[in-house]
């Protein structure tokens, strides 16, 4: 069984850094798609960023294009954040799949880390 651990969130001050880990038992990341996807209070899951099996090709939502940077590597999957705003205040959790492929969606992973939260204040 699958199972996903993230870890590296925390209170970070508006432009400040973070960096997201999320570590991978179970399986191996380098057959695996996998994601970062986010939870803000009140709102819906949503998008960040995933990235397929050979690490090729990534997609990020565009609210986070250029501030954030995806990695994965043996069994372990990061995102780099730069330049946070308060409006990336969530709840952050990994994703990851069987098939290999980048995806947006949140029906495409079948497997959920419990998530790690990231507040961005002042």
């Amino acid at each position: 069984q699958v199972q996903l651990v993230e870890s590296g969130g925390g209170l970070v001050e508006p432009g400040g850094s973070l960096r997201l880990s999320c570590v991978v038992s179970g399986s191996t990341v380098s057959n695996s798609g996998m994601a970062w996807f986010r939870q803000a209070p009140g709102k819906e899951r949503e998008f960040v960023s995933s990235i397929n099996w050979n690490g090729l090709i990534t997609y990020y939502a565009s609210s986070v294009k250029g501030r954030f940077t995806i990695s994965k590597a043996n069994t372990k999957m990061c995102l780099q954040m730069n330049s946070l705003k308060p409006e990336d205040t969530a709840v952050y959790y990994c994703a990851a799949n069987a098939n290999g492929f980048a995806s947006t969606r949140s029906p495409d992973f079948g497997s959920w880390g419990q998530g790690t939260q990231v507040t961005v204040s002042s």
